[in-house]
């Protein structure tokens, strides 16, 4: 069974930077591609941004494009959010998730274990 915890998130004001960070067991972190979503209050969720298993190749939302980065650590089995130039728009639930293979990068249909989220506030 594998597991996905989310750390890192908080309220910040708008222009700050957080860094999401997202830990992983229960199955060889390396093997798989991951991503993260978002989740606003009375919207769906959406992608924000993936990478692939190896850490080469990474993609992106147009929303967070050029401010955000994602990144991974295999030999700590975790993986990062790096974002800054917050805006309010930001604002949401954020989780990690582990990608099936085979399946698109874009749509949470491809993914099939999730984290339980964390909160990310940004004020104007």
């Amino acid at each position: 069974q594998v597991q996905l915890v989310e750390s890192g998130g908080g309220l910040v004001q708008a222009g700050g930077s957080l860094r999401l960070s997202c830990a992983a067991s229960g199955r060889t972190f390396s093997s798989d591609a991951m991503g993260w979503f978002r989740q606003a209050p009375g919207k769906e969720r959406e992608f924000v941004a993936a990478i692939s298993s190896s850490g080469l190749n990474t993609y992106y939302a147009d929303s967070v494009k050029d401010r955000f980065t994602i990144s991974r650590d295999n030999a700590k089995n975790t993986m990062y959010l790096q974002m800054n130039s917050l805006i309010p728009e930001d604002t949401a639930v954020y989780y990690c998730a582990t990608k099936r293979l085979g399946k698109s990068y874009w749509s949470d249909y491809g993914y099939d274990y999730w984290g339980q989220g964390t909160q990310v506030t940004v004020s104007s």
